[in-house]
């Protein structure tokens, strides 16, 4: 049977690109290690390079910069996850059981990388920065978390969400799991044990929240919300008309 291809590119695995996955893995695995030792910023692709055991040259041909290590790891992350809640979402039926189920397994993913999150956290707040969870460069990793949430509602059986808000719930879900991660972030207890806590106090929160979303008088708040977000947080954002008719991002 031939090698399982799990890069974008199609056509079996060879050698040569069983050897450049794994060189990537490396200097990925290195940086993190760097990175969460010395700190983001004073980490250099040299010493990552230096570090792995390669040339800068070689460094920079499978990522551009420290940036985009940053989206590996998010990407990494992203794929481990979706991997890690397949037995949560195939046991669970219930909706509020599903969501903290997915919520806890994150954090439980997350777990090796939280003091290497606390590093690069300042440059990840920075709205201008491509480490940004919301911007454009971290868009397959955001897409793919939003789309664990959309699993989450297609496989509870009981929770009946109106068609108009099934495309804003699962974001609206993920935006929630932002703030999680960001407790997670400055979380010092032990095994970050209130996060979990948090986690499934928030499952439940929002469980009934969607509940609450069948009513009718209900769904126009939930859109509203949706747009809000959608309007207004970067990396979201729509293309709207400025005044004057010319298109501006907002």
């Amino acid at each position: 049977m031939p090698a399982k291809n799990d890069s974008p590119h199609e056509g079996p695995v060879t050698p040569k690109s069983e050897k450049s996955e794994q060189t990537r893995a490396l200097i990925l695995e290195t940086a993190m290690r760097l990175f969460q030792e010395r700190g983001y910023d004073k980490t250099t692709m040299r010493a990552i390079a230096q570090e792995a055991g390669v040339s800068v040259g070689n460094a920079y041909y499978y990522f551009a910069g420290k940036e985009h290590l940053i989206q590996g790891f998010y990407d990494r992350i992203a794929a481990e996850h979706q991997a890690a809640v397949r037995g949560v979402l195939e046991r669970e039926s219930d909706f509020e059981a599903r969501l903290a189920g997915v919520l806890r397994t994150w954090l439980d993913v997350a777990a090796p990388y939280h003091e290497f999150a606390v590093q690069f956290f300042k440059n990840a707040a920075d709205p201008d920065s491509p480490l940004s969870p919301f911007s454009q460069e971290s868009e397959h990793a955001r897409e793919e978390a939003i789309s664990v949430h959309r699993e989450v509602l297609r496989g509870a059986a009981k929770t009946k969400v109106p068609e108009e808000l099934r495309d804003a719930l699962p974001e609206l879900m993920w935006l929630a799991q932002m703030g999680l991660v960001l407790y997670w972030i400055f979380d010092r207890t032990p095994g970050r044990e209130r996060s979990y806590r948090l986690a499934e106090r928030g499952a439940r929160i929002t469980a009934r929240g969607v509940a609450l979303a069948r009513f009718r008088v209900l769904r126009p708040l939930v859109r509203e919300v949706h747009e809000l977000f959608t309007d207004f947080l970067p990396g979201m954002t729509k293309m709207l008309p400025a005044p004057g008719g010319e298109d501006r991002a907002r």
